[in-house]
C-alpha cells in the first residue's frame, strides 16, 4: 500500500509543539479489500484529542510526551509510525492474541507486559478468550485486527507488540517456526548473520523457504512459514534439534543452552520461543531501545553482505528508514503469512561423522551443516560486570 502523508509540520522535526492536519493511507494495490482511504485528524497535540479512524472515535492523549529521550521521539511520533506502517503490519497481527509491552514513562523507565485486555477498552476492540493453565483462568487477549485498534494500542504507549505464533482460532497450532538468534557480547548481529545462514542451509536442504528479520534490538530472527497442520510439540522439538545440531557442529560459535554463563562471545539459538505460552516481537514493531529501532524484514542478500563486510550497522533500521524501505520494497515478510510448507520428520535432522557422511552421501533425509565458521571478535580478557537489567531481545 502506498503511504501519502500531508503534515502541517514535518513529523521528523524535534519541535515540542507540532500538529498533523491529515494522514491518508491510500490503499492502491490490487487485492486490497479494506476501505479506499483512511483519514486520521489530529486537531491538537498538546491537549487530549478526539480523532476519528475508520469511523471509530478515539481520545489520544499526551502526544507531545517524549518516550525516547535520546532521540527526542514522542508518543505522537510512535502513534504516527504505527498509522503509517499499518498496511503491512496489520496482516501480521490480525487474528493473533497480542501481548502489549507498555512504557508509559518512556523507554528508559519501568515497563510492564499486558496480556489481558484493559477493562476500559472501547467496545469495538476485539478480544480472544484463551485459557491459561499457569494462571488458572481465561485471559482475554486483544486482537489487533484493524487500524482503530492499532491506534488505540499505540496511545497506551505499547511501544512493543508481541503476537502469538498461532491464530486465536486454533491456538494450539503454530503457523510458523521461529529461531531467535541472540548474541552474547562481544559477539553481535554479524555473528548472528553467520548462524542465520547456517539455519537457512538446513531448511534449504529440506526444500523449505526461510525469512530473516532483525530483532530491532541486538540479534536476528529466522522465520519458517508453515501454515499447515502442526503442533508446538513438533515445532519446538524440531527447533531444539536444529539448535543442538548447530551447537555440535560449531561449538565455538553457537550455544543452545539458555544459561548466560555459556553465551559469552557466542550466539544463542533460542528454540524455546516455539511455545504456546510465549511470544516473539512482531515484524514492524518498534523496540524500546535508545533509538526508535524496528524489527525489520531483510533479504538474505543483506544478511550475506553484513557478514561479508563485518558491518552490524547494515542490520539496524529506525522508524523512518523502515517506512522508506516498505515504500520501495513492499512487505518482504508477506510469504510468512501465506506460504504453505510442511515440517520434515525430526529423524532427518542429526549431526554426522565423516564416516556417516560417506555412508549417507546419497541419502537426502539427513542433513549436516558442518562448515568453517567465520572469524569472530576475540573474547575480552578483562571481566566486566553484567548489567542487572539487560535489554530485551
Amino acid at each position: 500500500m502506498d503511504l501519502v502523508v500531508k503534515p502541517l509540520i514535518p513529523l521528523v522535526g524535534r519541535s515540542s509543539s507540532w500538529r498533523i492536519d491529515v494522514i491518508r493511507l491510500a490503499a492502491s494495490r490490487p487485492g486490497y479489500t479494506g476501505s479506499r482511504s483512511r483519514v486520521l485528524d489530529f486537531y491538537s497535540m498538546s491537549a487530549p484529542s478526539i480523532v476519528e479512524v475508520d469511523g471509530r472515535k478515539l481520545k489520544l492523549s499526551n502526544l507531545e510526551k517524549i518516550l525516547y529521550p535520546d532521540a527526542a521521539f514522542t508518543k505522537g511520533q510512535v502513534v504516527d509510525f504505527y498509522v503509517r506502517i499499518a498496511p503491512v503490519l496489520l496482516p501480521h497481527l490480525a487474528g493473533r492474541p497480542l501481548t502489549m509491552k507498555r512504557y508509559p514513562e518512556g523507554v528508559d523507565q519501568e515497563f510492564f507486559f499486558e496480556k489481558n485486555a484493559p477493562l476500559h477498552r472501547p467496545d469495538w476492540v476485539k478480544t480472544a478468550p484463551i485459557w491459561s493453565e499457569s494462571n488458572h483462568r481465561t485471559i482475554h487477549f486483544i486482537l489487533a485486527n484493524d487500524l482503530p485498534t492499532l491506534v488505540w494500542i499505540a496511545n497506551l504507549a505499547s511501544i512493543e507488540l508481541h503476537p502469538s505464533l498461532s491464530l486465536a482460532a486454533d491456538i494450539a497450532a503454530p503457523t510458523m517456526i521461529v529461531f531467535d538468534l541472540d548474541p552474547g557480547p562481544p559477539a553481535n548481529v554479524v555473528q548472528c548473520a553467520q548462524v542465520g545462514l547456517w539455519v537457512r542451509a538446513i531448511f534449504d536442504h529440506f526444500g523449505l523457504q526461510s525469512f530473516p528479520k532483525t530483532s530491532g534490538s541486538k540479534g536476528l530472527q529466522i522465520y519458517v512459514p508453515l501454515n499447515t497442520k502442526t503442533s508446538y510439540d513438533q515445532t519446538k522439538s524440531f527447533a531444539h534439534a536444529v539448535a543442538r545440531l548447530l551447537e555440535q557442529e560449531h561449538p565455538d560459535m553457537v550455544v543452545s543452552d539458555m544459561k548466560k554463563a555459556v553465551r559469552t562471545n557466542r550466539v544463542f539459538v533460542d528454540w524455546s520461543q516455539n511455545d504456546q505460552h510465549k511470544t516473539t516481537i512482531s515484524v514492524y514493531s518498534l523496540r524500546a531501545r535508545e533509538q526508535p529501532t524496528v524489527s525489520t524484514p531483510v533479504t538474505w542478500q543483506e544478511v550475506e553482505q553484513a557478514l561479508k563486510r563485518k558491518d552490524a550497522a547494515r542490520l539496524v533500521f529506525e522508524a523512518e528508514a523502515v517506512l522508506a524501505r516498505v515504500e520501495k520494497l513492499g512487505d518482504l515478510f508477506e510469504p510468512v503469512q501465506k506460504l504453505k510448507q510442511t515440517l520434515p520428520q525430526l529423524a532427518g535432522l542429526s549431526p554426522e561423522s565423516e564416516k556417516e557422511r560417506d555412508d549417507n552421501k546419497d541419502d537426502e533425509k539427513t542433513v549436516s551443516v558442518r562448515s568453517r565458521p567465520e572469524a569472530r571478535p576475540p573474547a575480552k580478557k578483562k571481566k566486566t560486570k553484567a548489567k542487572a537489567n539487560s535489554k530485551p531481545r
